[in-house]
């Protein structure tokens, strides 16, 4: 099963792709990264980049699921609302491309990699350099954030 993991973001999207195979639980990362939009850009503008550019990732890697983290309660509303569109967007992009769409609370993806549901981001980056096997835990943490999305979906899907 190939995987597309999302964090989402206006300013940074982080995306990883990791194939996983149920026999022995392995898992190998594909590719990942970030989708940028410049700052001070008009928001239509950042949103149609996020959307060319995802959709460009997702013609490349033919993921069979996105794996999408859900918002959570943010202090800042404009935030919130800013990351709430990038979302909308991703989800629609994997939709458009006829991929399934699981979500996942940042409290599921800590319990699911570490046991522990506030796990601090050190701890979920190691765990995400782990199970894939890195020398190194993947930067930025938009991106380490994205790739523990798509590995919580892998173990949930092991769960059903």
């Amino acid at each position: 099963m190939r995987i597309i993991g999302i964090d989402p973001g206006t300013g940074i999207l982080g995306f990883g792709v990791v194939d996983f195979r149920r026999g022995g639980n392995k898992f190998k990362m594909v590719t990942a990264g970030v989708i940028t939009t410049p700052a001070h850009t008009p928001t239509d503008e950042r949103l149609e980049e996020i959307f060319n550019s995802l959709t460009e990732i997702i013609d490349e890697t033919k993921p069979d699921v996105m794996s999408i983290e859900k918002l959570f309660f943010a202090r800042n509303v404009t935030t919130a609302i800013s990351v709430a569109e990038a979302r909308g967007v991703a989800m629609l992009t994997g939709r458009r491309a006829g991929i399934s769409i699981a979500e996942y609370t940042p409290l599921q993806i800590k319990q699911t990699l570490t046991g522990y549901g506030k796990a601090d981001k050190k701890q979920i980056q190691e765990m995400v350099r782990l199970n894939l096997g890195l020398t190194e835990v993947p930067k930025p943490d938009d991106c380490a954030d994205a790739l523990a999305a798509a590995i919580t979906h892998a173990a949930m899907s092991r769960l059903a």
